[in-house]
């Protein structure tokens, strides 16, 4: 039988998932408000482009949602819950974020971690999760919630806050963020895909080996270009003009650790740290190829 995976979505995560799948054999047809915006690349690649209004549901084995939820929720879920609990999908992927943790200062969270948010777009990931338990339940499918950390990748990484003059070299002792790079997002949905989950619902994390502060990451990324790495910059200094949303992030601190995630769908990240991660963006910026 044919695996058809239909992606909601065609921003930067849900264009690499479909590239990823596509290239290991699945049909892919990406359902977006702005069909006639889809890159010619994509057809080049025999990715379908459906409009977001009349998604092929009926035909899709899997399906992956990257719509962030708005006040009135998961915007997917608005249109076609119903749609969804009839076609009957062996499959769902739900792309959260690890926000639903909240703050831990500074301690590890695992897949088991009971979720407690505090931010409002946190909250409303969390109720986005059940509405998809519901629905997923209602359809008899298999359902991963991936929960992402810091999402970043060619043209999204401090190479680009490098060269644009945004970099700050913020300092804050103790705080580390997790991050993935986009291309170990598309594999983990496609191992995912591969390795379903045995108990109907299972939460999976998008998140490398590493945990780190930005500083860091920043300070290297400025190595690898060849570039001065702007000044530290304590925290305290620096928040006055940081925005609600940045502060927001710089306000919550924990590690999202992966081992569960490895274990359950033999997935590893390719970039277990930023590293690694932003060493292949510069070679491909550099050789004119994609991460």
């Amino acid at each position: 039988m044919t695996r058809h995976l239909l992606v909601f979505g065609l921003g930067y995560t849900g264009a690499a998932i479909a590239r990823e799948a596509a290239l290991r054999g699945l049909s892919v047809t990406v359902v977006t408000r702005h069909p006639s915006a889809a890159p010619p690349s994509l057809e080049q690649a025999g990715i379908g482009v459906a409009p977001f209004a009349s998604p092929p549901l009926a035909s899709a084995t899997h399906l992956v949602a990257t719509a962030p939820p708005g006040e009135d929720g998961d915007p997917v879920l608005a249109a076609h819950a119903a749609a969804i609990v009839a076609a009957r999908p062996a499959w769902i992927g739900y792309l959260s974020t690890t926000g639903v943790y909240g703050d831990r200062g500074g301690a590890w969270v695992d897949e088991a971690a009971v979720p407690a948010p505090s931010q409002p777009r946190s909250l409303r990931r969390l109720a986005a999760e059940e509405a998809w338990r519901r629905v997923a339940a209602s359809a008899g499918a298999q359902l991963d919630l991936i929960r992402l950390a810091g999402i970043y990748g060619p043209g999204r990484s401090a190479f680009d806050e490098l060269r644009a003059g945004t970099a700050r070299r913020v300092v804050k002792p103790g705080h580390a963020f997790s991050r993935i790079h986009v291309a170990d997002i598309a594999a983990l949905v496609l191992a995912a895909i591969e390795h379903p989950p045995q108990d109907h619902v299972r939460v999976l994390h998008g998140a490398d080996d590493e945990p780190a502060p930005s500083a860091e990451v920043v300070a290297e990324a400025a190595r690898l270009a060849g570039l001065a790495p702007p000044p530290e910059l304590p925290f305290e200094a620096a928040k006055g003009s940081m925005s609600p949303m940045a502060l927001s992030f710089w306000s919550e601190n924990r590690k999202v650790a992966n081992a569960a995630t490895k274990a359950a769908t033999g997935w590893a990240p390719r970039y277990p740290t930023y590293r690694e991660g932003l060493a292949a963006i510069l070679a491909a910026e550099r050789s004119g190829a994609e991460a």
